[in-house]
């Protein structure tokens, strides 16, 4: 074959590709799907992907599979959505977590370019909240109270180096204040330390933290959005008195880069509708979260923000986790 026909040749393959992976993405999906979340069953991360992957099902024909992949603080599942094949058969769900994992880890992959964003499924915060034998009931007075003996107030996390830790180191950073860390394995182990008294306050997802605030075990002084939550609207922002305070725990979905744009159009959508429906909405509202959706442009734009936004925590704070 001469030089001419091997660049032919060439070229006629580099063409058929992007047109064979098109006609595969309109067909898509043929086989049920697998959806990575890496952390155990039972969390808020988990309990959302089951209730995206359900209704996406019903939609798409094709059985969409819960496949937890926990471990390294999500990043094993994040590695394995990374080096999966972009065709639309593995995508991840994943949370706030998501972007303060770049700051503490060397990783394998570029969290921000070597993923694809498909949609952000919604976003909710944490409550600052307190042990009754505080004496503060508002942010102010808590604030006064951390200057006033610094480093007497424990505050509990779900880990060194977990978006609850970072959140209150931001806040440390944000107020000058000076409290002590305490972290635990998870959630319910802290909040149940913090009911029990042997620590002073956290900064707990709102989900699991909310019914303790309810029922009057623990005292909330605010939360850690933008704005305030509708779950708990007699709470204030802690940004309202905190100079740009904020701590978001998001959770959306990506898949790896180079996956098809009519398979990410075609994911985008689908969950879209199902953020809409009334199961969706009141299971989402019941945990104080907003549903988003928008465009995959839009999530990159929020990993990209918080994974900047965590690593100058962290450095400020100068956490260090183990490797």
């Amino acid at each position: 074959m001469n030089k001419s026909a091997v660049v032919g040749a060439l070229l006629a393959a580099l063409c058929a590709a992007p047109v064979a992976a098109l006609a595969q993405a309109d067909k898509y999906p043929v086989r049920p799907i697998r959806m990575i979340v890496p952390f155990a069953p039972g969390g808020g991360t988990d309990i959302t992907a089951r209730l995206i992957a359900a209704n996406v099902t019903a939609a798409f024909g094709q059985q969409v599979i819960v496949d937890n992949r926990a471990g390294g603080g999500g990043t094993i599942g994040a590695e394995t959505a990374v080096r999966a094949a972009p065709d639309g058969y593995t995508i991840i769900m994943v949370s706030g977590s998501y972007g303060t994992n770049a700051a503490l880890y060397k990783l394998p992959y570029d969290p921000v370019k070597d993923i694809q964003p498909i949609v952000m499924i919604g976003d909710t915060g944490f409550i600052l909240a307190v042990h009754p034998s505080v004496p503060a009931k508002t942010i102010p007075d808590l604030i006064a109270n951390a200057k006033a003996a610094p480093g007497k107030l424990n505050f509990a996390s779900t880990g060194t180096g977990g978006i609850t830790h970072l959140a209150t180191e931001l806040f440390n950073l944000l107020a000058g204040t000076q409290m002590t860390h305490i972290p635990y394995k998870g959630t319910g182990p802290a909040l149940a330390d913090l009911i029990g008294g042997q620590v002073q306050l956290i900064f707990g997802a709102m989900p699991a933290t909310l019914p303790h605030v309810r029922s009057g075990k623990l005292r909330g002084l605010g939360v850690s959005t933008a704005k305030r939550s509708n779950a708990i609207s007699e709470l204030p922002a802690v940004g309202e008195v905190v100079k740009d305070y904020e701590a978001v725990l998001w959770y959306g979905l990506w898949g790896p880069k180079g996956l098809p744009k009519p398979i990410i159009a075609r994911w985008n959508q689908e969950v879209a509708k199902a953020l809409q429906t009334d199961e969706l909405k009141k299971r989402l509202a019941a945990d104080g979260t907003e549903p988003a959706s928008g465009p995959p442009e839009q999530f990159l734009s929020i990993i990209a923000r918080d994974v900047e936004k965590w690593r100058r925590v962290v450095k400020a704070a100068n956490v260090k986790v183990s490797s």
